[in-house]
């Protein structure tokens, strides 16, 4: 088993340095199972603000196509994935969380776990937003993505974010990541390829609407105000 621990600044925030060392890490992982945390009251708390806030839209387009790439690779990655929600898990923080085979929160009620990119004003850029639809249950979809709530673990358990919440989420997700690894390796990566096969494939339409219609809104003057509203606070 390979644990990847992130203790990032900004609350484990995904900007270059972090989507680049989580990169390096699923290099490092091979195909060995892997256990995906966080330290103290943050799993990830989303994209890095105030590396958005200063992109201009060449480089919001580079940073949101490596953020869709590490999706990607931990989606898909062969062996069991499992995440320790350890706290809060917000935006890309919880899509981050939803790349994984197995979610276990805390159960603690102070923490958030949500996509609410959509409050921001922000889009989900196409792998991401394919996952989300792959991994919230259809009845609760829209409620997920276009309500944009941060939720308890509980109500995030009630919406299908995560699939157990514990009040010793490190030891139910060891169990948890000990279970899947006992399963035949090779056999479990044959039929999660088969589960996941054409599920993140972006089409001709998905990519000209993230590069004419989301890249802008990520870049657009509108968008930087109210990031900067959101780093005052």
């Amino acid at each position: 088993m390979h644990e990847i621990r992130m203790q990032h600044p900004g609350k484990n925030a995904l900007g270059t340095d972090l989507v680049g060392w989580l990169d390096e890490e699923l290099r490092r992982a091979g195909d060995e199972p892997i256990l995906l945390t966080g330290t103290d009251d943050a799993f990830s708390a989303g994209l890095n603000l105030k590396e958005v806030h200063a992109a201009d839209r060449a480089a919001m387009e580079a940073l949101l196509r490596r953020l869709d790439g590490l999706f990607a690779r931990l989606f898909l990655h062969p062996a069991p994935t499992v995440a320790c929600v350890n706290g809060h898990a917000i935006a890309g923080g919880c899509i981050l969380m939803l790349c994984c085979d197995w979610r276990i929160a805390t159960d603690d009620p102070r923490v958030r776990i949500g996509v609410n990119e959509l409050a921001l004003g922000a889009c989900i850029p196409p792998v991401a937003l394919s996952i989300v639809k792959r991994r919230v249950p259809p009845h609760v979809l829209d409620q997920v993505v276009l309500g944009a709530g941060l939720h308890a673990p509980a109500t995030a358990l009630a919406l299908g974010l995560v699939d157990e919440v514990s009040p010793d989420a490190p030891s139910a997700a060891l169990k948890r990541i000990q279970a899947l690894s006992a399963h035949p390796r090779a056999t479990y990566a044959v039929t999660k390829r088969a589960l996941r096969s054409g599920m993140i494939v972006v089409s001709a339409e998905d990519e000209q609407r993230f590069r004419e219609n989301e890249v802008p809104i990520w870049a657009s003057k509108e968008m930087k105000e109210r990031v900067a509203a959101v780093l005052r606070r």
